[in-house]
């Protein structure tokens, strides 16, 4: 249409003009940019980041690029496979109005049970190579596949009684001639009947944490705390104490310093400034958002074990730890694989492993979810809830955060402050923002006691 547009132009054309002004119209030509700006902004980029190049960002950045690709030209059938993935609860929340307003077809594969519910009126389910089609979010098809799995369950306990009660009558009367024919009746009663399938859920599976050793009060102390990267410092004037048994999640935009303080806690980060008081037998579970950093590419999950074993529990024998990752799904050779051939749920369920091993007070949990399917994910909000120490959690599965979370920290601005709701007062106040920066107003603040 541009090109046209230059040819009608050079021509002097005036209907060509009219023609190509209405092509580019249709195409959206002339608020592409401002709607691209809003896409990516929306997804979590900042502003300086508009016109940087595509090589510059990290892989879950390319990903959320993708992302905004698909949405920029709606099409009649949109396609997303895990897209909450790599995106922060700000993100997120943005993401669901955005397809909550989506007129086309979609088709979303996810394990976020909250964003499913938001998003979708249709579910299907895939399941011993059949699909099955359930009208109604995700809440909904819970409910009703487990009415069809007790209606299943009981079907098929009542075609057993049957099926025993045929047997048992051609057993009795196959070998006398004048119940012969009647037994052969059976005989072919039996053969058509319709074998009804068990019911096969899927394998169970959970875990829990072990009692920690000791529960130091409080746990640690933030005292003038500066993190940040290098000599960058992303948040500053850190005051805050954290006590035995608090849940606490944090919350705020990507690039405000989540992952920063909760990595510069856990050790693996320099403090810029100020002074992180321990308790005295502190000992800290952490579970990093890239588990890879944890984990090495040509270790076996039975290796990474033997080696945390000797550091951890000298006298753990290698059989005890076969069956101590056998907890955690590693059957059979599968202890023997190399971690960097693993899935990435297999290699969340390997560091909850070691992180369980550990006998931890202190659980430093950075989006521990990413790769962890529905039954994982609710073994470990089970887990956490059973948990005698203190958790810190960053996530953007609200499902998580509200099963597990008492009190929530803001990592915005700078700085670190109580947010004063909960995760619904928190995506109001985020709609808030959104909509205020989409006017070019300044954003409102988040909720204060008594708000």
């Amino acid at each position: 249409a541009q090109a046209a547009l230059a040819k009608a132009e050079a021509a002097d054309d005036g209907h060509a003009i009219a023609e190509a002004h209405l092509a580019l119209d249709e195409a959206g030509a002339f608020d592409a940019r401002a709607r691209a700006q809003a896409l990516l902004l929306g997804l979590g980029f900042r502003s300086e980041q508009l016109d940087a190049p595509v090589n510059s960002f990290s892989g879950g950045w390319r990903r959320r690029l993708q992302q905004a690709r698909a949405l920029m030209d709606p099409p009649e059938l949109l396609l997303l496979d895990e897209p909450t993935n790599h995106l922060d609860l700000d993100a997120l929340v943005w993401l669901e109005a955005w397809l909550q307003r989506y007129a086309g077809t979609l088709i979303v594969i996810s394990h976020d049970r909250e964003f499913l519910d938001a998003v979708t009126r249709v579910t299907l389910h895939l399941d011993q190579a059949t699909l099955t089609r359930y009208g109604g979010h995700y809440s909904a098809f819970e409910e009703m596949r487990a009415e069809r799995l007790s209606q299943q369950a009981q079907a098929f306990a009542k075609q057993q009684e049957r099926i025993a009660h045929l047997q048992r009558f051609i057993d009795r009367f196959k070998a006398k001639a004048s119940k012969a024919k009647q037994a052969q009746s059976r005989v072919k009663a039996l053969s058509r009947m319709e074998r009804l399938a068990p019911v096969l859920t899927e394998s169970e599976f959970d875990f829990e944490f072990r009692e920690p050793a000791s529960l130091p009060n409080p746990m640690l102390s933030l005292q003038g705390v500066a993190v940040g990267y290098g000599s960058t410092v992303i948040v500053r004037g850190i005051d805050r104490t954290v006590l035995a048994g608090q849940r606490i999640g944090i919350l705020g935009a990507n690039g405000q310093g989540k992952s920063t303080l909760v990595k510069t806690i856990a050790h693996m980060m320099p403090s810029l400034g100020g002074q992180i008081v321990e308790g005295k037998g502190l000992a800290i579970g952490y579970f990093a958002q890239q588990e890879m950093d944890l984990l090495s590419e040509d270790d076996t999950p039975l290796q990474r074990m033997v080696r945390l074993a000797r550091e951890v529990s000298p006298q753990a024998r290698e059989q005890d730890l076969r069956n101590f990752l056998g907890q955690f799904r590693f059957d059979g050779d599968m202890v023997h694989q190399r971690v960097g051939t693993l899935s990435g749920g297999e290699r969340a369920r390997l560091v909850l492993a070691t992180i369980v091993w550990q006998r931890p007070n202190l659980l430093l949990l950075d989006e521990p979810t990413n790769h962890l399917d529905l039954a994982t994910r609710e073994a470990l909000s089970v887990a956490l809830n059973e948990f005698e120490g203190t958790v810190m959690l960053v996530s953007h599965d609200r499902a998580l955060l509200r099963e597990t979370c008492d009190e929530f920290w803001l990592v915005s601005s700078g700085g670190v402050a109580p947010f004063d709701g909960d995760l619904d007062d928190y995506q109001r106040w985020l709609l808030e923002v959104s909509r205020a920066a989409a006017r070019g107003l300044p954003a409102p603040p988040p909720p204060r006691p008594g708000r």
